[in-house]
């Protein structure tokens, strides 16, 4: 049951197996706690709108598109409901939505598992040296960079999630790539 994929579980939960539906929110809980945080910068506002991001997927998982991707409708709804948040409850600029306070960066995802002392101090430094580059980007960049780097999104996905077409995904991708190589001069 752990294995089954999102369309058996949900399959599983319309037909009353409860422990399909709590198999899917342990399964995607993290990534979208995540993903909303980048948002929020609060752990507060995170825990609150994680859990209305799953109330919501929930009261509507009887509508989901089965022959949809469902990760790809769930992030989507993750994004809708931080930005329909962070509009009720605080007035903050866009370009604020993903910047982390924790640091946390591209580069987090992509260390060596055993890096040799050199390699962590080298790492560290181009770590710190790619996080600062990337919060100099656009919040429109760097969304594309996050969803597409740290959380595995094709950019099919990204342009169904940002409600953009896959052209001007792949443009803000290839934008914010450039951006980068000129910020760290590669």
């Amino acid at each position: 049951m752990l294995n089954d994929s999102d369309i058996q579980l949900i399959t599983n939960y319309l037909k009353k197996d409860d422990k399909s539906l709590e198999i899917l929110v342990n399964r995607y809980l993290k990534p979208i706690y995540g993903f909303v945080y980048r948002f929020t910068n609060n752990l507060q506002d995170t825990d609150d709108i994680t859990q209305e991001v799953f109330v919501k997927i929930w009261k509507n998982l009887k509508k989901f598109d089965q022959t949809k991707n469902f990760k790809t409708w769930l992030f989507t709804i993750a994004k809708n409901t931080a930005i329909d948040w962070l509009r009720r409850h605080q007035d903050i600029l866009f370009s604020e939505l993903i910047k982390t306070e924790d640091g946390e960066s591209l580069e987090d995802n992509i260390i060596d598992d055993a890096p040799l002392p050199s390699e962590i101090f080298e790492h560290q430094h181009l770590a710190q040296e790619l996080n600062s580059a990337v919060h100099k980007l656009p919040a429109i960049y760097q969304t594309v960079l996050s969803l597409y780097y740290q959380e595995g999104f094709t950019f099919q996905e990204i342009s169904e999630i940002l409600e953009k077409s896959v052209n001007t995904v792949k443009s803000r991708h290839w934008r914010a790539i450039k951006a980068l190589r000129k910020e760290m001069l590669i």
